[in-house]
């Protein structure tokens, strides 16, 4: 809408384009001095009022840029204070996984350390236990076969006896054989890994003993 201001100069201009040039000029016009006197006048009166509206549109607008510039502010603040949250919160969680896997790799190595002395432990006890039974087993086998040659042919029935008992003495120390090889090879694996070489699983497995048949 158009103020009042605007419309006198429109007038103004309308009153000037119907008046007439003076003779001989196409610059000059003859106007009504009263009548451009009250447009003039009406004009002065009209541009104080018209001069408050429009500063108070101003500052009205001045207003709503200042509302809307610390709407801004505040929105362009409270997402910066978000994001340094999330960055927080994810530098946090980092930091936990890692020491999360810390500690399940230190723990991985204390099991590890405690199967493996486990391992060698059991495989020294079980090569001094047959290594004993061999050596037991051995020590019967000699003092039967000084018997039996003692004993000649007066005591056949019991040297028949005694050699049953060597028979069986003997074919248990054959079966029994392979394990004692069995147990030193494993007990010498073991150390030369324990020097350098990883251990596998499989490797700290002990073999059931077959039971001995009579």
């Amino acid at each position: 809408m158009s103020s009042r201001i605007e419309q006198i100069i429109e007038e103004i201009e309308e009153y000037v384009d119907s008046c007439k040039f003076q003779p001989l000029s196409t610059r000059k016009i003859v106007v009504d001095k009263e009548e451009i006197s009250e447009y003039l006048r009406e004009l002065r009166l009209k541009t104080p009022d018209e001069i408050k509206r429009y500063q108070k549109i101003i500052s009205n607008k001045d207003a709503i840029l200042e509302d809307a510039q610390e709407k801004a502010d505040a929105l362009i603040a409270d997402a910066q204070a978000r994001a340094q949250e999330m960055v927080t919160q994810h530098e946090i969680m980092q930091r936990a996984y890692a020491q999360a896997n810390e500690t399940v790799n230190e723990a991985n190595r204390e099991a590890q350390e405690i199967l493996d002395s486990a391992t060698q432990d059991a495989n020294s006890i079980r090569l001094s236990a047959i290594t004993y039974t061999d050596e037991m087993m051995a020590n019967i086998g000699s003092v039967l076969s000084e018997t039996l040659d003692d004993a000649g042919g007066k005591y056949r029935g019991f040297i028949d006896a005694l050699q049953s008992c060597l028979d069986v003495v003997n074919h248990n120390r054959q079966e029994l054989a392979p394990q004692t090889a069995q147990a030193a090879a494993i007990s010498g694996s073991y150390q030369g890994e324990k020097s350098g070489e990883d251990i596998s699983p499989s490797s700290s497995v002990l073999d059931d003993e077959p039971e001995d048949e009579e």
